[in-house]
């Protein structure tokens, strides 16, 4: 029996090993002209076979390159493309940099150290005051993923205090709102530092524990 284990290894096993042997028999074929001709219809059955690649805006161009990473880079045909060498894909990307400055609190994370510099660096106006409201109400969300019990807006203060280094100091009339989110509805909560009015929305304004009268019709 033919087992996969004593077969030629799958160089992209995505497209099977069917593909593979056509654009091997199109590496062969001595007429340049029939050679392209073929290999025309080897990359419109590739981009049937891999259908993802069509999300990606020069799927057409992935679809050649493919043809030479099969072909070991053998295949000599004329893509309407630019021949990729080993050497392209051998190449490592450059290092994306990454922050090394060390968190001063885990728990709340490196975007809520970076809010609170850009909160410090505001004007004191109300609008910085709006600002802090709404990061304090964010920080206690955030502190409440690690504790699952309850914390006082004194801490949260107090923690807005210590990460700025003493820049902020949360103003003596300023008091969380008295909603807090849940983790689970974390990804509705709105971050942004923008002011909304206090109205309710009617459609929820059904409360827990009042009976709905239905009328007879």
């Amino acid at each position: 029996m033919d087992y996969n284990t004593q077969r030629i290894k799958l160089i992209m096993p995505e497209y099977g090993r069917h593909v593979q042997k056509m654009i091997k028999y199109v590496k062969d074929i001595p007429d340049r002209e029939k050679r392209n001709e073929q290999i025309r219809a080897v990359v419109g059955t590739m981009g049937i076979l891999n259908p993802a690649l069509r999300d990606i805006s020069d799927f057409r161009h992935k679809l050649w390159d493919h043809v030479q990473i099969i072909s070991d880079f053998e295949i000599d045909i004329d893509s309407p493309y630019p021949t990729p060498t080993p050497a392209t894909f051998a190449t490592r990307p450059d290092p994306i940099p990454l922050e090394k400055s060390p968190l001063k609190a885990a728990h709340y994370g490196r975007n809520i150290q970076n809010m609170i510099d850009m909160v410090a660096n505001k004007p004191e106006d109300e609008v910085r005051r709006n600002m802090i409201q709404i990061l304090a109400n964010y920080m206690r969300q955030q502190y409440l993923i690690w504790n699952k019990d309850t914390v006082s807006e004194e801490t949260i203060f107090k923690d807005i205090n210590i990460l700025s280094e003493g820049r902020i100091t949360v103003p003596e009339d300023l008091h969380l709102s008295a909603f807090v989110p849940s983790v689970s509805n974390s990804s509705s909560y709105n971050t942004g530092f923008t002011s909304h009015s206090g109205g309710h929305n009617k459609s929820n304004s059904f409360r827990p524990g009042k009976k709905k009268i239905t009328k007879r019709k």
